[in-house]
């Protein structure tokens, strides 16, 4: 499959985590960040070894043909509309709109945050993924015989391929879960995995599984 030009839109855990797997696998990868000068900013590009390199938001979606959106939810509106038009691009939606405690969702049952991107970014192809494990499997996504999977949920059936590769390469095995509206479920799904990881203290090293028979 073609390497693909990747914008990671957020350098902190999941960003990081996500360019690092993506660089490794020969894709070329830019952060997109408000200030691609600042020291957190020339801080996660050494992390990688130069790697990647950091620019604009606008700079590194602008000759991207994916954008991964990795900032925090309350963060991601401005992010995405500092990026310009992203009309044709694929936008993969990895956040969670998870309450400051981590109590809960602020969003969801009758939408989802990937729906809310899609209604700022019309014209984009949205697909949600990467956000039902913690970033710290990201390449380490085996469990024992099994790999974790990597859910993911879009209504453009050639975007959800194009980034098959992007899946596995962060160690996943891609399991499709069907329209973008499914991304409730996913995000449910991540609220379980987050609090099961700090609320009740057990870490991260968990994932979920579909089994078929």
């Amino acid at each position: 499959m073609a390497k693909l030009s990747i914008a990671v839109l957020g350098a902190g855990n999941v960003g990081g985590a996500l360019a690092h797997v993506w660089s490794v696998a020969g894709h070329s990868v830019t952060f997109g960040l408000p200030d691609p000068q600042s020291e957190k900013s020339r801080a996660a590009v050494s992390k990688l070894g130069g790697q990647v390199r950091a620019a604009s938001n606008k700079d590194a979606a602008s000759s991207a043909q994916v954008v991964a959106l990795c900032v925090p939810w309350l963060a991601a509106e401005a992010a995405i509309r500092q990026c310009g038009n992203l009309s044709g691009k694929i936008l993969v939606d990895c956040t969670n709109p998870l309450k400051p405690d981590l109590q809960g969702l602020a969003i969801g049952a009758t939408t989802s945050a990937a729906e809310q991107v899609a209604s700022w970014v019309p014209g984009t192809k949205v697909i949600k993924a990467f956000n039902t494990i913690g970033a710290a499997n990201f390449g380490k996504a085996q469990f024992g015989s099994q790999r974790a999977d990597g859910f993911y949920c879009g209504d453009d059936a050639a975007a959800k391929t194009s980034i098959l590769e992007l899946i596995d390469a962060a160690g996943l095995a891609p399991v499709d879960v069907g329209p973008l509206r499914n991304a409730r479920c996913l995000e449910a799904m991540a609220m379980l995995w987050i609090d099961m990881a700090v609320n009740q203290k057990q870490g991260s090293n968990h994932a979920f599984k579909l089994l078929r028979r």
